[in-house]
C-alpha cells in the first residue's frame, strides 16, 4: 500500500528533555492510523512536527514522497489539522471562522462561498452558521473547528485529541465524521489518550509513550504481542503490559 507520509529519525529536545526520540512512523494512504498515548507521550508535539508549526531538533517528515518542510506551499494544501487547542475566532460568525481558514488555502470567490456551505453542513452546523463561535458549546466548537480544517478537501486530516473535554453525543458525533471522511477517501491521523476511541476507528495503532513508539499494529497484532488468544485480553491490558503504566492514570 502506498505511503502517504513518513517521518525519518523525528526527534524534538526542549533543553535537556527530549519530548520526542528518534520516531519513525509511516502513514498508508487511506488508512486511519490511531497513536494512543497518556498526556505527555510526545503526541501533539509530533504532529505540529509533521505540520511543520514545530521545528524538529533531528530528523524529517516526507509528505506524499517529497520533503515537507521544502516543499510547504505546495503540500500545505493537501494537508488538513484540527489541533487540540480549539483554532477559532470566538467573536467571528461560525461561516466567518470557517471563511478566514479556508480563505489561506487560495479558495475565493464562488468556490469559497460553496466550500463554506459545505464545511458547516458536514458537521452539522448549517443552522448555526451566523452565530458567534464564543456562543457555542464546547462539542460546538470542536465541530467548527472541524469545519475549518476541512474546506479546501485535504487528502490527509490529522485530529489530535478532538474529544478532549466534550460530551458523549458530541464525541460520537465527531467519531462519526472522522469515519465519513475516511469513507470519502481522506486519510486519517488520529491521536488521543482514549482506549476505546482509538479501538473504534483505527486500522491501524501505534503505542507512544515518554516520545517512544513501544509498538505498532492492527489491534488484533498488539494484542497477540501479548497472547496467543486475542479474545483473552484488552487493549488496555496490552498496554499496561509493554508500558508499566494504567492509561486511565492519566
Amino acid at each position: 500500500m502506498e505511503v502517504i507520509l513518513r517521518t525519518k529519525d523525528l526527534t524534538k529536545k526542549y533543553d535537556n528533555r527530549v519530548v520526542v526520540d528518534n520516531l519513525n512512523l509511516e502513514i498508508r494512504k487511506g488508512e486511519v492510523f490511531g497513536l494512543l498515548g497518556p498526556n505527555g507521550a510526545g503526541k501533539s508535539t509530533t504532529m505540529n512536527m509533521i505540520c511543520d508549526i514545530v521545528k524538529p531538533t533531528l530528523g524529517s517528515v516526507e509528505f506524499m514522497g517529497k520533503d515537507f518542510r521544502k516543499n510547504r506551499k505546495e503540500l500545505v494544501k493537501k494537508l488538513g489539522y484540527i489541533p487540540q487547542d480549539l483554532a477559532i475566532h470566538g467573536n467571528l460568525k461560525a461561516w466567518e471562522n470557517v471563511e478566514l481558514f479556508t480563505s489561506l488555502y487560495g479558495i475565493k470567490g464562488e468556490e469559497l462561498k460553496a466550500a463554506i456551505e459545505e464545511s458547516l453542513e458536514y458537521v452539522g452546523l448549517s443552522e448555526r452558521r451566523g452565530d458567534y463561535a464564543k456562543s457555542f458549546s464546547g462539542g460546538m466548537k470542536r465541530r467548527l473547528n472541524i469545519a475549518c480544517a476541512i474546506g479546501h478537501h485535504p487528502e490527509l486530516l490529522i485530529f489530535d485529541e478532538p474529544t478532549v473535554g466534550i460530551d458523549p453525543q458530541s464525541r460520537n458525533f465527531i467519531l462519526s465524521k472522522i469515519k465519513e471522511s475516511n469513507q470519502n477517501g481522506a486519510t486519517i491521523i488520529y491521536t488521543s489518550h482514549y482506549m476505546e476511541e482509538v479501538e473504534a476507528i483505527c486500522t491501524r495503532i501505534a503505542i507512544m509513550d515518554n516520545g517512544k513508539i513501544i509498538a505498532c499494529g492492527t489491534s488484533q497484532e498488539l494484542k497477540r504481542l501479548v497472547t496467543k488468544n486475542e479474545e483473552d485480553v484488552s487493549l488496555e491490558e496490552v498496554f499496561l503490559t509493554l508500558t508499566g503504566k494504567k492509561l486511565r492514570d492519566y
